[in-house]
């Protein structure tokens, strides 16, 4: 290999509507940590961003009660400011979006359980809003939120919830919760993304390839396979 004289960069990152699995067997309480930090980052505005948060019945109502707490208590503000966990998002479109994501989640047959509204006044601040029971016919399932909105659909098996989180047109990372070791290669194996977070809700790390699959983009960035990405291959073939 060597580098070309005129380096095109091949890694393209374009997406990501992030499924966050939790299973029975999960750790709730680092389930509940591991989607704050997994959903609002950035105030939801990331691409790795968890989007589609999947929780089994058995253990939803408690998850949903958890998480609900939690995001009812985040301090709304300035972000540059001390003291608030929640800032503004980008624009007014992407409030106007946001809006109607919720409305439409609603109209669809969704709950939302704290939340809901976009902030009367200066600034561009919505609500960390959580929402419970997202059917397959809302928009937040196909569209990436890109706000505060933690989007809780139920599931009652892992094939379901397998069948759920691989059923969009991305494919940049998933996160998985459970404490069963054989569930966890299985994910591994049949969740479709570039990147999976097992038991965390944290991927980046620039020693690691940052990457997807399908329509969430080619290429990897970071890493040794990222060094790739800079690199040309030639082929010599010499007759005998």
């Amino acid at each position: 290999m060597f580098l070309p004289q005129n380096v095109l960069r091949t890694s393209m990152e374009l997406g990501g509507n992030a499924p966050f699995v939790v299973f029975e067997d999960a750790d709730i309480d680092r389930a509940v940590d591991g989607v704050m930090l997994a959903k609002f980052r950035n105030i939801g505005q990331a691409c790795t961003a968890a989007n589609r948060i999947l929780v089994h019945d058995s253990v939803a109502d408690e998850f949903v009660r958890r998480v609900s707490k939690r995001v009812a208590a985040m301090k709304i503000g300035r972000g540059a400011d001390e003291g608030y966990d929640i800032g503004a998002l980008v624009d007014k479109k992407a409030i106007a979006k946001t809006e109607g994501l919720v409305a439409d989640a609603v109209d669809t047959g969704a709950e939302i359980v704290t939340g809901g509204q976009a902030i009367v006044g200066p600034g561009n601040f919505f609500q960390p809003t959580v929402m419970d029971k997202i059917g397959p016919e809302a928009r937040m399932v196909n569209e990436e939120i890109f706000g505060p909105v933690p989007a809780i659909t139920r599931f009652s098996s892992e094939d379901e919830a397998v069948h759920i989180a691989n059923n969009t047109e991305y494919g940049l990372v998933s996160y998985v919760y459970t404490e069963n070791v054989g569930r966890s290669q299985r994910m591994i194996e049949k969740l479709q993304t570039g990147m999976m977070g097992l038991n965390t809700g944290l991927v980046s790390n620039a020693a690691a390839p940052f990457g997807g699959i399908k329509h969430s983009g080619i290429g990897r960035e970071g890493g040794f396979e990222g060094i790739r990405e800079f690199l040309s291959t030639k082929y010599t073939l010499t007759p005998r």
